[in-house]
């Protein structure tokens, strides 16, 4: 390839059937996991003012979309749940009648075959709207790894097939282990939220799970944008802890931790193209700005291209659609 002592890369671009033909990286439906908010305040979809195109669905409705990710031949779906009631403790989490227990019992029964995660959290769920308990103005840790294991021990039994806390306190991947093998759900695999940052990009997904916190901030206990090394350490110990595989978030803003996450390990590494990422795309798309296909993927190729095996985003089912009709022919 290399004339007249130049290097003649243009040749294996000169058609769009030889770029596909050398395509290093390849993004399948597959590879995609769609987010789905089950809302329990609402009877009908609620469209998110700062997520265009995404929704908060009452229970009939998410089965209905969850039965559009299936067709799609996307990779799963996660589930986040805005509950009517909110107290200190968060509790509506853990209920056994809770929205996204309802939920995940809903698309189970219907939809046997998809890959159902449930985000483990309580931040949706406290009247504070942090992601544990509550003591002076500080989030206390060791108090809140009990209720986390309740939530995961919960999400099992109504069908979740994998469970993924995205909470951030130390140790809870231990608790939750050892609280589902104690249940019986010994195959049910944790996805650690291991590096997860304090982002700026995660403003619209406050606005759509009602989320945010009443007072303060998350940076006392997810990491510094700035840090690097630290999400190793954090990935290290979830996996001793008995993590079964890795979620970066947020994802083209931590390209870097993705890579290197997966070159470390050697573990299934996932990446989270979070709420502002999506939102900014989106909002550029709606003025004219940007082509929201091309810009979207471009972004998700560049997650993936990093070393992610499976990407979390809110324009999967969008993705599945023009893959297949460009693809499937």
């Amino acid at each position: 390839m290399v004339e007249n002592g130049f290097f003649r890369g243009r040749r294996l671009r000169s058609s769009p059937a030889l770029r596909s033909l050398v395509r290093e990286s390849r993004l399948l439906p597959a590879q995609l996991v769609l987010p789905l908010f089950v809302d329990e305040t609402t009877d009908r979809p609620r469209p998110v003012p700062s997520m265009p195109g995404v929704e908060r669905l009452p229970v009939d409705a998410l089965v209905e979309r969850a039965g559009e990710a299936r067709a799609a031949g996307l990779g799963g779906v996660i589930l986040f749940g805005i509950p009517r009631d909110k107290d200190e403790r968060g509790s509506g989490a853990w209920a056994e009648d809770g929205i996204v227990q309802e939920a995940l019992r809903r698309v189970r029964g219907e939809l046997p075959d998809l890959l159902l995660i449930s985000d483990v959290c309580l931040c949706e769920y406290t009247s504070h709207g942090h992601c544990g308990v509550l003591e002076g103005g500080t989030v206390r840790n060791d108090e809140t790894l009990e209720l986390l294991a309740r939530v995961a021990v919960s999400h099992a039994r109504a069908g979740a097939d994998v469970v993924a806390p995205s909470d951030m306190m130390d140790g809870r991947v231990r608790v939750i282990r050892r609280a589902l093998d104690a249940e019986g759900h010994m195959d049910v695999p944790i996805l650690s939220y291991a590096a997860k940052y304090a982002s700026a990009f995660y403003g619209p997904f406050r606005d759509a799970a009602d989320s945010a916190p009443l007072e303060g901030d998350r940076r006392g206990y997810q990491m510094d944008p700035a840090n690097g090394d630290e999400a190793l350490r954090e990935v290290r110990a979830d996996l001793a802890e008995g993590a079964d595989f890795i979620l970066v978030k947020p994802g083209v803003p931590a390209l870097d931790i993705v890579h290197r996450v997966r070159s470390e390990f050697g573990v299934p590494v996932g990446a989270y193209q979070v709420s502002g990422e999506y939102a900014s795309i989106a909002a550029a798309a709606r003025e004219g700005w940007l082509d929201e296909g091309a810009a979207m993927t471009e972004a998700l190729n560049a997650i993936r291209r990093a070393g992610a095996d499976f990407i979390i985003s809110y324009w999967a089912l969008e993705f599945a659609r023009r893959w297949r009709a460009e693809w499937v022919r």
